[in-house]
């Protein structure tokens, strides 16, 4: 054989070769791992009155608030309480100087002295006829006038010291030690720690409603594990000049420790309507062909778009007529990134406590559209 032919033997040879060589390396790669599932975040839809519920932010105020003053004029000499007193009915909260109101009482026990001495002396006269008795007259007239006298002195001292006339909260002070004061000019103020409510302001456009409305949640920023009882006990009927709001006032039936003066509260009205409906944010609502749908987490992990019955829009929440059941689980962020029977890894999201609505008629809002 010669060398050419050799050659060309050992070229057939290797071109057989390669094609097997290429196949056993295709055949030992590994298999490429499955896509991983992509993390949403998730929720569960769970019946809320929020459709029929009202919330407004206020202050917590006590029902009576009252403006406390001298009944007469002078100068301070001590003031007994500070703010945020606790004080008694009949409790001394300041005092007047009393140099004044004691010299004025002494004059007039001085003149009611001598108009009792000047009465008798002029009944005994009468007796034996020395006097007519219209001078005995002007003497029982002097004498009365002297002890109503002495009387509004004495009481005039008391007013030296001003004192609670319940019990409650010292929440204000105007005045301080060694100022003139004018009679009636408030001094401070006190507030019953027994008659908490909250004060609220009330839009014109949700005026129809609230007339009807009545019963009512109030939760504490402070504490917002905390819920109270409450009910709508007055609805002002004319509107705030500048504010155009109306001014109302919820009170608080199971008040306990917890709830200070001045505290922020959010106060939540019960609608009487009893039928619930569920509430989702509206990071959750995809448009589909211009129709509001949800994007549904089935039990094998995959999603799936369910067209939904929007009743209202509000601020973050949209209310459902339908399409969704209680305790199914949504999708409530990145909608516009799945696909229909796409695996997720769910990531759960703790549900609001209560979601403000809107009393607005429904519209659509601005969603994104589908991929």
């Amino acid at each position: 054989m010669t060398a050419r032919a050799a050659s060309r033997q050992r070229l057939w040879r290797l071109l057989l070769i390669v094609p097997q060589l290429v196949l056993l390396a295709g055949c030992s790669k590994e298999a490429p791992p499955p896509a991983a599932a992509r993390p949403v975040l998730t929720r569960l839809v769970g019946e809320s009155a929020s459709d029929s519920l009202r919330t407004y932010s206020g202050e917590v105020r006590s029902r009576y608030e009252t403006a406390l003053a001298f009944r007469i004029p002078g100068k301070i000499a001590a003031r007994l309480v500070d703010t945020g007193a606790v004080v008694k009915a009949g409790q001394a909260l300041a005092r007047l100087d009393p140099a004044d109101t004691a010299l004025s009482a002494t004059a007039a026990a001085a003149q009611l002295q001598l108009a009792r001495a000047d009465l008798q002396r002029y009944r005994d006269l009468r007796s034996k006829s020395f006097v007519s008795q219209a001078a005995l007259d002007s003497k029982e007239t002097a004498f009365t006038a002297a002890l109503a006298n002495a009387e509004l002195a004495r009481n005039q001292s008391t007013y030296t010291v001003l004192r609670a006339n319940q019990a409650g909260v010292v929440g204000l002070i105007s005045a301080e030690v060694g100022q003139v004061v004018a009679a009636g000019q408030t001094v401070l103020r006190l507030a019953r720690a027994d008659t908490l409510e909250v004060a609220i302001s009330i839009p014109e456009a949700r005026m129809p409603e609230a007339q009807a409305l009545d019963h009512a949640e109030v939760r504490l920023w402070a504490d917002d594990e905390a819920i109270y009882r409450a009910r709508l006990r007055e609805l002002s009927p004319v509107a705030d000049p500048v504010t155009r709001t109306y001014a109302a006032r919820v009170a608080m039936i199971d008040a306990d420790a917890r709830v200070l003066l001045g505290m922020t509260a959010k106060v939540r009205f019960l609608s009487p309507q009893r039928d619930a409906r569920l509430s989702v944010p509206l990071t959750a609502v995809f448009q589909q062909d211009g129709q509001p749908a949800l994007w549904v987490v089935q039990a094998d992990q995959s999603v799936a778009l369910r067209p939904v019955a929007v009743d209202s829009y509000g601020e973050d929440t949209a209310l459902l007529n339908g399409g969704v059941q209680a305790g199914e689980r949504i999708v409530v962020a990145g909608v516009h990134k799945l696909t229909a029977g796409e695996r997720v890894s769910v990531v759960e999201q703790a549900a609001p406590v209560a979601a403000p609505a809107s009393t607005s008629k429904p519209q659509t809002p601005a969603a994104p559209t589908e991929r």
